[in-house]
């Protein structure tokens, strides 16, 4: 009896996760461009350099993809040993920024600290320790989660980030923050009943926290009829609305918006997209949001598939953070709900925002590849299985016709 000789072709080593790079690449790329686009008026204004917030940009790229290439070669699995590292340096970076004279004060808020040659703003890279500490907390508790006591540790952690965070004040990211820990509990299967238990609080905590500081609920109103209070709260929202529907179909070009000529605050921050829908209109926010729903299914495809609870975790944290302010900002900018202020990920300009985003791609890709290399593994043990056993066959084969 033959035997048709076939030959098992091996794959490859090497793995990049090329869609989800390239689109996080044409992402800062589009961020740079319209950073620029919406800020020469006031940079050249306000520090006499068109380039100002440019040149930041530009900077913040380049050292983020430093770091998204050293996280790539960086195996994940690593940053386990860090967590508790992530979690105190997040929270004393946030408590630093209480410090006269190291925190600074812009706005009424203090949410950055003073290094001399820069700033940087604590909030958020302890948004993506939380999510480290979290990820490492879940996949050691493992089957404890069903308990309360599995849970405890990422409850506090993600409790005290939300309060120093709260405290600067900054709800935008303590709402991020805080939607980050519950998905990242349900995805590790705390039970219902934990949830239900949380909720209570967080009702309650929710109207103080809007009680507390008077310009929130001066907000609310305002969201519900900006135009009520077109010259004060209300001014920034009326603005937005303008540029929105300035933009068209197709927009009034690149550099064209009349928005970011002073009309719209913090045009190149937090309200970017506005601009963005001026000059490219519906049909390029639709372009650009659908880039953005590649980088997230992409996340999404590798915490599933991802070899580890670990790994599975910590990608759903990260893809959890870039879904949620992309939504929070596409919400806030089109008036569908309340004013607060947060970042457009890769797009806003925002250096600490830019790299720490970009880290973390780095280590989405590095998730991608070590499932990748598992899988080799595997198909090792079961090629050594398949040829041991045609091994046998053709022993059995010989003995036959002896």
């Amino acid at each position: 009896m033959k035997i048709a000789k076939f030959q098992i072709k091996k794959p490859k080593r090497f793995r990049l996760d090329f869609t989800l790079l390239i689109a996080v690449l044409l992402l800062v790329g589009f961020g740079i461009l319209m950073v620029y686009s919406a800020s020469f008026y006031s940079a050249a204004l306000t520090y006499s350099d068109k380039m100002f917030f440019l040149k930041k940009q530009v900077a913040g790229a380049v050292i983020g993809l430093i770091a998204l290439v050293t996280m790539y070669f960086i195996s994940y699995e690593n940053l386990k040993k860090l967590k508790w590292v992530a979690m105190g340096l997040s929270l004393i970076l946030l408590a630093l920024v209480f410090i006269p004279g190291i925190g600074v004060r812009v706005y009424g808020a203090k949410r950055w600290i003073n290094l001399g040659l820069f700033t940087l703003q604590p909030s958020e890279i302890a948004k993506f320790g939380f999510v480290l500490f979290a990820a490492a907390s879940l996949a050691e508790a493992k089957e404890k989660v069903k308990g309360f006591s599995g849970i405890f540790m990422t409850l506090l952690a993600g409790c005290l980030v939300c309060l120093l965070i709260i405290m600067e004040p900054n709800m935008s990211i303590t709402i991020c923050v805080g939607v980050t820990m519950l998905s990242m509990l349900f995805i590790g299967g705390a039970r219902w009943k934990h949830f239900a238990l949380m909720a209570i609080p967080v009702i309650i905590f929710i109207p103080v926290l809007i009680l507390m500081e008077p310009y929130r609920l001066r907000r609310l109103v305002a969201f519900i009829d900006p135009f009520k209070s077109a010259t004060g709260e209300g001014f920034q929202l009326v603005q937005s609305l303008y540029g929105l529907a300035s933009g068209g179909l197709f927009g009034v070009g690149l550099f064209n918006s009349r928005q970011k000529y002073l009309f719209l605050p913090f045009a190149e921050s937090d309200f970017i997209f506005s601009i963005i829908a001026e000059e490219f209109g519906f049909v390029g926010c639709l372009v650009l949001i659908a880039v953005f729903l590649v980088v997230i299914i992409r996340g999404i495809i590798i915490s599933m598939k991802a070899p580890t609870r670990f790994g599975c975790y910590l990608a759903s944290g990260i893809t959890t953070i870039i879904a949620l302010q992309l939504i929070i900002n596409v919400a806030v900018v089109t008036g569908s709900i309340p004013p607060t202020g947060l970042p457009l990920p890769f797009i806003s300009a925002g250096s600490t925002s830019l790299v720490v985003f970009m880290a973390a791609v780095g280590v989405l890709l590095n998730i991608d590849k070590q499932a990748h290399l598992a899988s080799l593994e595997s198909i090792k043990i079961g090629e050594s299985s398949l040829f041991r056993g045609l091994n046998l066959f053709h022993k059995k084969e010989k003995l036959n016709k002896v």
